[in-house]
């Protein structure tokens, strides 16, 4: 399977959101994801105050494996990637509360930071 195109990211215009907003870029056609699967995703991530990227799988020519629901990536992500499908893209901009909040991540991710990520759902099982 060849891996989707990295893919561009765009921040928040206007006021930002207190809970979590999905927007599908495009359907994918293959298996739903649901919590309980393991998913693979290819993914971009944009801090929304400065527009940069802290992360992508792209680069790194693997995808991001996890248990869905498991809680073993932020809460944001296990809820928006939860009824992708197979082939599909997302875009996620995730409030503080379901990323990384008031601690941030690391010196990567700044406290209380709105998160934007693509995420290219590219397998379910």
């Amino acid at each position: 399977m060849t891996a989707p195109q990295k893919p561009a990211v765009e921040i928040v215009d206007g006021p930002l959101p207190t809970e979590l907003v999905t927007e599908d870029l495009s359907v994918g056609d293959g298996q739903e994801a649901k919590p309980g699967d393991n998913v693979a995703v290819h993914y971009v991530g944009v801090s929304q105050s400065t527009g940069r990227e802290f992360d992508n799988s792209y680069d790194r020519g693997q995808p991001l494996r996890f248990g869905l629901g498991a809680g073993q990536v932020i809460s944001g992500w296990d809820t928006g990637v939860t009824g992708m499908k197979i082939g599909g893209r997302r875009r996620l901009v995730i409030p503080p509360h379901l990323g990384y909040g008031a601690r941030g991540a690391g010196g990567v991710i700044a406290p209380n930071e709105t998160l934007i990520f693509v995420v290219d759902l590219v397998g379910v099982g």
